[in-house]
């Protein structure tokens, strides 16, 4: 179908079509019909049902070289009218998952089964709607009781602003709660319910608090404001596109390569020499630098060829490391489309061990787990104390990395990448060498004792705390919140993500990672190029009075240990005050 055939798409039109579970995304004012491709994406099915609806043009033409984006123009149906309206995705709506079970259930029984689900479905709305209006009602209750507390003793000594919500449209009010609503008498039963409301209701308070800092502190997220900056940011990159910094400097990874083969000759010499502990360091270190090299492959930066830049990273993250390249892929992409949303972001879903954001007092479920991450005692017990423990953790969290690894080559999803099928054969047998080599060859046929064992495994893993530190100092310490589909690529990006500021000649133990702003903005972009890239961006804050976040390593450390600080209060003082109302008997929460 030529550009000239293509029929108008309304707002309206996209909708229905959505409805009817087709994935319609809009590209340079087109209507893109994506529901036969999305299996078949190397990048994943989330990174375009996050995209439904929207226009993602910007997200589009960073991720995919100028012959890939010719590919799209076969899913063309339509043109669309400029400026487009953003529609929130269907996979942000709460109830996703079970839609999307009840409708491939529906296809597999068969018409006469599906009416008759659809019969029991409409009588379990009606019954959820009392339940709901249950829910509400003791919400209310406990929720006015927990407001009233927070604002006496004892729980004053922590108190923090809360302002009005609207639960339903999760839109800022005009004016904050200052009544208190009539509620019934409690309901028998009700207890743990009406804990559970309350809390949801504090949390919800949080987020609209952290929502109205967001508005307030950065560019209007009007329709108007946030296509000027689209412009803008569209003008940078056909700069950096203009400037060559989307060609590698592969003199850069010559010299890097000299760097990996004394850190690895080292590890064998200390080895040899029976300096088990001090070779575990250089081992360690080995990791933590090769590392780089699999996260610039993983976003095609190095050939800029989809095979070449996937084998290469298959075999540094896979046959150096034991980690899966495409576990890492697979959530890295959702990443950087929903960065630091803690619904939709795997990076920052961690409870109970840590929680950055009010928001997972809610119980969250993930859409890239397809789990609810389940706030309970566990968190109301280590969330307090997250800032004494995030160094700890981080020391060990590679063992956590070797699990999501083999979870996800076991997973369908490992399957879906449609384009790249030979991807899981070739991460398994790499990870079997990589347990072979490094479990069985060194562990335990060259080590002499267990204890030597085991203090060789810890170490080597402790030391690539260097690594998970940087991973997470450039987003654990930002906001969270959503300030809604009118918000622009390019400030979500900055407002979401931090630079680490660091001389120019120690930019090889950061790998690229100290420019996570720069590299969100521009993720293909070779790593070696991102400091010239940097200025570009700086100016780019400077016209466009976006905030371009960049703190020193102890200083961006301070930013995110003050986070979870703050979060372990929130918490701290709704456990407080849940205390204190157990022991008056005001709200029945028990």
């Amino acid at each position: 179908m030529s550009k000239t055939s293509l029929p108008h798409v309304d707002v309206a039109g996209v909708e229905r079509l959505i409805a009817q579970n087709r994935n319609i995304v809009i590209h340079e004012g087109h209507a893109l019909d994506l529901t036969t491709w999305i299996n078949r994406h190397p990048g994943g099915r989330l990174a375009i049902l996050h995209m439904v609806g929207r226009d993602a043009t910007d997200e589009m033409n960073i991720y995919h070289s100028s012959r890939t984006l010719l590919c799209m123009k076969q899913f063309r149906i339509g043109r669309i009218h400029e400026p487009w309206t953003n529609l929130d995705p269907p996979i942000r709506s709460p109830d996703f998952y079970t839609k999307e079970a009840l409708r491939k259930q529906e296809a597999k029984n068969g018409d006469k089964e599906s009416l008759e689900r659809k019969r029991r479905s409409r009588t379990s709305v009606d019954l959820s709607s009392v339940g709901l209006l249950l829910h509400n009602t003791m919400a209310s209750r406990a929720a006015v009781v927990l407001h009233k507390k927070l604002n006496q003793t004892p729980c004053t000594r922590r108190a923090i602003p809360i302002v009005g919500v609207d639960v339903e449209s999760q839109h800022p009010q005009s004016t904050p709660i200052v009544s208190t609503p009539t509620v019934p008498p409690t309901i028998d039963g009700s207890d743990q319910a009406a804990a559970t409301a309350a809390r949801e209701r504090y949390a919800a308070e949080l987020e609209q608090k952290e929502i109205e800092d967001g508005l307030r502190d950065n560019p209007s997220v009007d329709p108007e404001t946030q296509r000027a900056i689209t412009l803008e940011y569209r003008a940078l990159h056909q700069r950096v596109k203009d400037e060559g910094l989307y060609t590698c400097r592969f003199d850069e990874y010559g010299k890097e390569s000299i760097r990996y083969a004394i850190l690895f000759a080292a590890f064998l010499y200390l080895l040899h020499i029976g300096w088990y502990l001090t070779s575990a360091i250089a081992l360690g270190l080995f990791w933590q630098q090769i590392m780089f090299v699999a996260h610039d492959a993983a976003h095609c930066g190095i050939t800029s060829n989809f095979v070449a830049d996937t084998l290469i990273g298959a075999f540094v993250a896979d046959f150096c490391c034991g980690l899966s390249i495409g576990w890492w892929k697979s959530s890295h992409n959702v990443h950087h489309l929903i960065t630091n949303d803690p619904v939709h972001d795997p990076d920052l879903q961690n409870v109970p061990l840590f929680s950055n954001s009010p928001t997972f007092m809610k119980s969250v479920l993930s859409t890239f787990y397809n789990f609810r991450f389940v706030w309970d005692g566990a968190a109301d017990f280590l969330v307090p104390y997250q800032k004494y423990t995030y160094y700890p953790v981080m020391a060990l969290a590679r063992f956590n990395l070797y699990m999501l690894s083999w979870l996800h080559l076991v997973s369908p999803r490992a399957a879906q990448l449609g384009a790249a099928w030979w991807t899981r054969p070739v991460e398994i047998a790499f990870m079997a060498c990589y347990w072979y080599i490094f479990g069985y060859c060194l562990v335990w046929s060259t080590l002499p004792t267990w204890p030597i064992r085991v203090a060789f495994v810890i170490l080597s893993h402790a030391v690539t705390i260097i690594l998970h530190v940087q991973i997470t100092l450039s987003h654990w310490g930002m906001p969270t919140s959503d300030l809604g589909p009118t918000e622009s690529f390019p400030q979500r990006q900055l407002r979401t993500t931090m630079d680490v500021d660091c001389p120019a000649w120690l930019d090889f133990l950061h790998g690229g990672l100290q420019f996570q702003a720069v590299h969100h903005l521009f993720p293909r972009v070779p790593r070696h190029n991102l400091r010239q890239v940097q200025s570009l961006v700086r100016d780019f804050c400077e016209k466009t009075e976006l905030r371009y976040q960049c703190y020193g390593f102890v200083e961006g450390n301070k930013v995110v240990l003050s986070r979870l600080e703050e979060v372990a209060k929130m918490v701290t003082t709704l456990v407080d005050c849940q205390k204190h109302m157990i022991e008056t008997g005001e709200s029945g929460l028990h």
